[in-house]
C-alpha cells in the first residue's frame, strides 16, 4: 500500500476548499472496507490525497457519508479527547522506519474538532496527550452530496524531521471513524489492512509507504 505525495513549490494555509488545483491534480488512494470485520461500505467511500513541501505535509480527506456524529456546542479550537468516539479521521504517520512503535496520531472531525498525540507503544506514559504538533486543519460539510472534507498541514519538525528528505519513504495508516454507539457498531475503515481483528488501529506493522515525489524524479 502506497501513497504518494506530490511536492509543491508553495505553502497554503489549509481552509477546506478541495476543488484547489494542487487536490484536483493529486493521486488519491480509496478505501471503504471496515478494519476488523472485513465487510465494504461504498456509502462511506474514503478518498485521501497528499502534498508536501521541505517544511509540511499536507493530507486531505473526501467523506462520504450517510449522517454525522460528532460532538456539537464545543469550543473546537481545543484539543478533543476521545474525538474516535464519534465521526472522524486519522492519520497515524511514521517518519522514522527503524522505530515502528513511535509515530504520530492525527484527527480531525467532521466539525473541525481535532486531537493530535505522539505514540510510543513500548511506553507506559504513551499516549504523549500533552505533545502539540502545531497542524492546522479545516473542514466543509456538503450536505447536498453527502460528502464532508478535511485539509490538514503538518509540521515535520513537529515529527523529528528537520525536513522532509524524498529519498526517504515514511511509514502511514489512513483510518476513517463513522457512526453511532459503541466500537463493534460503527464503521471503523482502514486504508492498509490490519491482520490482528483486535478493535485497534495500534498495529504499525501493518502501515503502508507514505513515498514523496518531487523535482528531479
Amino acid at each position: 500500500m502506497i501513497l504518494m505525495a506530490n511536492f509543491l513549490d508553495a505553502d497554503f494555509v489549509p481552509n477546506g476548499d478541495l476543488d484547489k488545483d494542487v487536490w484536483v491534480k493529486a493521486e488519491r488512494v480509496r478505501f471503504n472496507r471496515e478494519a476488523f470485520r472485513g465487510t465494504e461500505h461504498p456509502e462511506i467511500e474514503t478518498a485521501v490525497a497528499s502534498l508536501w513541501t521541505r517544511q509540511y505535509l499536507y493530507l486531505a480527506y473526501w467523506c462520504k457519508y450517510m449522517a454525522l456524529n460528532f460532538f456539537e456546542g464545543e469550543d473546537p479550537s481545543e484539543k478533543r479527547w476521545e474525538l474516535w468516539t464519534r465521526d472522524v479521521v486519522e492519520a497515524f504517520i511514521a517518519p522514522q522506519r527503524n522505530q515502528s512503535s513511535h509515530y504520530y496520531e492525527f484527527e480531525v472531525a467532521p466539525n473541525n474538532q481535532w486531537i493530535d498525540l505522539e505514540i510510543e507503544l513500548r511506553s507506559k506514559q504513551s499516549p504523549n496527550v500533552q505533545w502539540n504538533s502545531g497542524f492546522e486543519h479545516d473542514t466543509r460539510i456538503d450536505a447536498a452530496r453527502r460528502m464532508w472534507t478535511t485539509e490538514m498541514r503538518i509540521p515535520v519538525r513537529s515529527m523529528g524531521a528537520d525536513h522532509v528528505d524524498q529519498s526517504a519513504d515514511w511509514r502511514i495508516n489512513l483510518y476513517r471513524a463513522d457512526g453511532v454507539g459503541p466500537d463493534a457498531e460503527r464503521n471503523l475503515l482502514s486504508w492498509s489492512p490490519l491482520p490482528l481483528a483486535n478493535g485497534s488501529f495500534h498495529q504499525p506493522d501493518s502501515f503502508g509507504v507514505l513515498r514523496f515525489i518531487g523535482p528531479g524524479k
